[in-house]
């Protein structure tokens, strides 16, 4: 056989000789391989280990939220409001809220103003068409106008106005509401097309809302869409009387939102929407004419889940770690060459992939050393904790588990819970005690350096996901380089070994050739010779 290698060196195999020299240079070159195999499988292990350190430290910065809320006073000074009447008023309460008891008299609800039309005819014709207005309406003028006036206002406080003009056999009802809502009177206009009822709304409550019919010259509004206002109050004479039963809407009447009215412990406040704060508590009205006492009392709950939230994570955290540092270590699987990965199927190479990639931070001392720090600062009583103030973890009922259980904690919620309803302050202070010296500062803010300290060490070691560099100068990053820069000169090297071995048996080739047309020349003198 006759080939050509990458650099058009001629090839000849066994022509000659008989020889299979391609297989034999093909298992002499698979001896050669055997550093360059085992440089991938290094580069392999050490590629699994930083996706493991990694995987381990998003995890580290997840629990690294849950530690950073655990140092906030806020997370311990939650407050809840109760409402001895939920239909007629809802309340939730800030952390800033002040505990004791309100009474709340609701006199009115806010409004807006709300318009509406009789039941209309349909605007779609049998045929699925939308109808022009002369169609829906049959008998209206053929060009209708009016004037409107909203909320907006112009530069000199003025309400904005705009009329509006429609040609009735050439425009629809949904041309009415798109040009209404294109002129941002600060109205809405909207149809109902399954109750086919024509509407103007205001877009918020309260006082500032605002609304008149200016002009209506071909009665279209008042008359052909028959407006009844629903909502708000009317004007007259500088005199605001509250709608109460829907009234035909009157041209040149002014109509406004209502604010809602209502005591708060014999204050009068006076507010344009029914949801507000005072006093970090937030009110929401649903009913009038009602009274309703609020209760503002420290949230047991919220700070007794958010201490069992932590725990929770805390527990997630080091038993990935701990999981980590226990994996067997398969050291009869190293990953697969990629001739090896030619002769398994898909399912084989699965399987031992999950074996040769266990354990390859078994009792690794980067993570034993941090998840010991983590349980050691869960563990150590907090300094300069006097009188009836908590010392460590175990004063709340929050311990320990078994040995075997390398730092597990369970919570006794019971005790946990009398803590908190006791002294709250304590509870807080345990945690967020701020000092200059690690050793005297609260769990939460020694453990937050713990884990900022542990994702940068991890960090060193293998890099990040999210790194903004191209380059990754971890630890293994640069060994990876090393090993990349090896394999390419290996390669090289192998190139070279594998020409000289074809050129030593072309030359064998050629030699044995030259041998045979010698051996045929001198027979055929012998032959000649003979006669």
């Amino acid at each position: 056989m006759i080939t050509t290698n990458t650099l058009n060196t001629l090839r000849i195999s066994g022509l000659a000789s008989g020889i299979d020299t391609d297989s034999i240079i093909k298992n002499l070159m698979a001896v050669e391989r055997i550093p360059v195999d085992k440089l991938k499988q290094q580069k392999q292990i050490l590629q699994w280990q930083q996706e493991d350190y990694r995987t381990i430290n998003n995890s580290l910065r997840t629990f690294r939220d849950k530690v950073f809320n655990m140092k906030l006073q806020a997370t311990y000074l939650a407050k809840k409001a109760t409402s001895s009447n939920e239909g007629a008023v809802g309340v939730t309460a800030t952390s800033a809220a002040v505990e004791g008891f309100y009474t709340i008299g609701i006199t009115k609800l806010a409004k807006g103003i709300t318009v509406m039309s009789a039941k209309l005819n349909e605007e779609t014709a049998s045929d699925g068409t939308t109808l022009k207005l002369s169609g829906q309406f049959p008998g209206i003028a053929t060009t209708i106008s009016f004037t409107l006036e909203g909320s907006t206002k112009n530069a000199d406080g003025s309400y904005k106005q705009q009329t509006f003009s429609f040609a009735t056999g050439e425009k629809t009802i949904y041309d009415v509401v798109k040009e209404i809502n294109a002129a941002n009177l600060g109205i809405q206009a909207s149809y109902d097309s399954v109750n086919n009822r024509f509407m103007l709304i205001s877009p918020g409550t309260g006082a500032t809302q605002h609304l008149k019919v200016v002009s209506d010259s071909n009665s279209f509004l008042s008359g052909t869409l028959q407006l009844q206002i629903t909502s708000g109050e009317k004007v007259i004479n500088q005199t605001p009387t509250e709608i109460t039963s829907p009234e035909a809407i009157g041209v040149g009447t002014d109509y406004t939102g209502v604010n809602a009215q209502f005591t708060l412990n014999n204050v009068t406040f006076d507010e344009p929407t029914n949801t507000f704060t005072v006093a970090d508590v937030t009110y929401e009205l649903r009913q009038a004419n009602v009274t309703a006492n609020v209760t503002v009392s420290s949230d047991t709950d919220a700070i007794f889940n958010s201490i069992k939230d932590f725990i929770n994570a805390y527990n997630d955290v080091i038993g990935k770690i701990n999981a980590k540092l226990a994996e067997t270590r398969h050291r009869d699987y190293p990953p697969l060459t990629d001739d090896q990965r030619k002769a398994l199927s898909d399912d084989e190479i699965k399987k031992w992939e999950e074996l040769a990639r266990s354990g390859l931070l078994q009792n690794d001392p980067l993570l034993d050393g941090i998840v010991n720090t983590m349980r050691q600062t869960m563990a150590t009583i907090v300094p300069g904790m006097t009188g009836s103030q908590y010392n460590d973890l175990s004063d709340l009922g929050i311990t320990t588990g078994l040995y075997e259980e390398k730092g597990k904690l369970y919570i006794d919620e019971a005790k946990l819970r009398d803590a908190i309803q006791k002294n709250p302050t304590a509870v807080m202070n345990l945690f967020t005690k701020s000092a200059d010296k690690y050793s005297e500062k609260g769990i939460a803010m020694r453990l937050y350096d713990d884990v900022n300290n542990a994702i940068s060490q991890i960090s060193k070691k293998a890099g990040s996901d999210s790194t903004f560099t191209l380059a990754d100068n971890s630890s293994i990053g640069q060994r990876l380089r090393e090993i990349d820069n090896s394999i390419n000169d290996m390669e090289d090297r192998l190139k070279q070994v594998e020409d000289r071995y074809y050129r030593q048996f072309t030359a064998m080739e050629q030699a044995i050739n030259q041998m045979n047309a010698q051996s045929a020349w001198l027979a055929q003198q012998f032959s000649m010779g003979s006669r």
